[in-house]
């Protein structure tokens, strides 16, 4: 799979647990904070979204944990982003030790976006990735 983002973190010590190894919640933090920083750079951000009326939010998350994290590993959480029907964006994640490229964790994280109480598929959602969810001839 080719990926579109990437995102360097070092894992901190208060992020293990008395194992010395992340937290498990502690991913679901590193996935979105990637996927935060994907939509900063990609636009709209969630701020910009919520300033327009519409919150991006995840109706689904699915983890596969792999092989621990450890306090001090240097780790790429990347990404891809499809569309899945009329209303999901669908985020594949990884997390990766920089070091030997292992495979940490993989992520299925299904997003959708809320105006005025109903799930849609904001135009501007749609123009800022056009190039990533249409498929290239």
């Amino acid at each position: 799979m080719s990926w579109i983002y990437e995102q360097d973190f070092e894992v901190r010590e208060y992020e293990c647990d008395l194992q010395g190894i992340v937290n498990n919640a502690v991913y679901q933090n590193y996935l979105e904070h990637t996927r935060n920083s994907f939509l900063k750079q990609k636009g709209p951000d969630l701020k910009a979204l919520h300033d327009q009326g519409i919150d991006a939010v995840v109706a689904r998350i699915e983890i596969d944990y792999k092989f621990p994290l450890r306090a001090g590993d240097e780790f790429i959480c990347r990404l891809n982003v499809r569309r899945e029907g009329e209303l999901k964006l669908v985020f594949k994640q990884e997390i990766i030790l920089k070091e030997n490229e292992r495979l940490c964790a993989r992520a299925n994280v299904i997003i959708v976006c809320i105006e005025n109480g109903r799930v849609c598929m904001p135009q501007v959602i749609l123009d800022s990735f056009k190039e990533i969810l249409e498929p290239k001839n």
